[in-house]
Parts: structure tokens; C-alpha cells; sequence
């Protein structure tokens, strides 16, 4: 090997500073799989369960927004999840303004939320209704399904839509 003329040998470099090898950039790939196979599920299963939170708590929201518009109207329950929420400039009882925006449209955090008025009184105002809470994408938004009405009560179901005969959440 001849000096060059900044005072250094030319020739082969050694093996410490050829950089990583192929077998070495494997294992480093392999590893970073490894994690994010686990950590993956864990985090799907993190956002199904905080989605079924916020269902829930959405459906105490509904019952509590029901509450409120049969107090303030005195023509009993809602007729629809629009009359709950609305943007109109006056509230009114096709436009109460007690639930949000996104809730009143039905759909919120990965759930489907339906309402439907289960029977009137003789005027036909509303005297009890029912309000469901499905997974958009079962076992991806969600796995559970809630249901509440009138009294208050939200129940689960694991596999279809909740009904008054399923178990009440603990």
C-alpha cells in the first residue's frame, strides 16, 4: 500500500467499517416485527374498548337528553335523535341542541346509533322509545352491542343488537 497524500494508506478498508451486514439488517427487521405483531392487537383491542366506553356513555347522554326534552317540552320523549340534537338558531323540539352534532346524525366513535318510539299516548307524543348501540365493523370498532329505553337501563349483548331482555352492563 502506497501513502496518498494526506498521510493515509489506500487499499481495503477493514471489516469495521463496511457497515451492517445483510444477516444483521435481518435481525433488526425481524425484531421491529416481532413488536409490532404484539403491539398490533393491543391497540385494536384498546380503541374497541374505549369505542364501547364512549357507546355507553353516548346512550346515557340520549337517555339524559330525553329526559330533559320530555321536562321541557311536556309532549313526552323525542321522535327522532335530530329533534335530541339540531343547529337550528332558535331550539325548539324538532331542534333541542341537547346531544351533539355527530350524535344526533347516528354514527359516533365507531358505533351505529338508532332510536326508534316503541308507543304514544293518545295525542301522540312519545311515551317510550328505544336507542341501539352497533359496531360499525364488528370486532374492529367494537364487539359488544347496547341498547337502552325510558328507564334508563343499558344492556349488552355480545354477539347480535341489544334488546330490553339482554343483561344490564355492571
Amino acid at each position: 500500500m502506497q501513502p496518498n497524500l494526506k498521510g493515509t494508506t489506500t487499499g481495503k478498508q477493514g471489516p469495521s467499517s463496511r457497515g451492517f451486514s445483510l444477516i444483521e439488517l435481518l435481525v433488526v427487521v425481524a425484531v421491529i416485527l416481532i413488536v409490532a405483531a404484539i403491539a398490533i392487537p393491543n391497540f385494536i383491542q384498546s380503541k374497541e374498548r374505549a369505542n364501547e366506553a364512549s357507546a355507553v356513555q353516548n346512550l346515557r347522554t340520549i337517555t339524559t337528553a330525553n329526559v330533559i326534552y320530555s321536562t321541557t317540552y311536556q309532549i313526552g320523549y323525542a321522535l327522532s335523535l335530530a329533534d335530541l340534537g339540531g343547529t337550528a338558531a332558535t331550539v325548539s323540539e324538532t331542534s333541542a341542541e341537547l346531544i351533539d352534532q355527530i350524535l344526533s346524525a347516528g354514527q359516533k366513535a365507531g358505533y351505529q346509533y338508532s332510536y326508534a318510539v316503541l308507543t304514544t299516548d293518545s295525542f301522540g307524543n312519545p311515551t317510550s322509545y328505544s336507542a341501539n348501540a352497533d359496531p360499525l365493523v364488528q370486532n374492529y370498532t367494537g364487539q359488544l352491542h347496547f341498547y337502552a329505553d325510558q328507564t334508563g337501563v343499558i344492556r349488552q349483548n355480545n354477539t347480535a343488537s341489544a334488546g330490553p331482555s339482554d343483561n344490564p352492563i355492571q
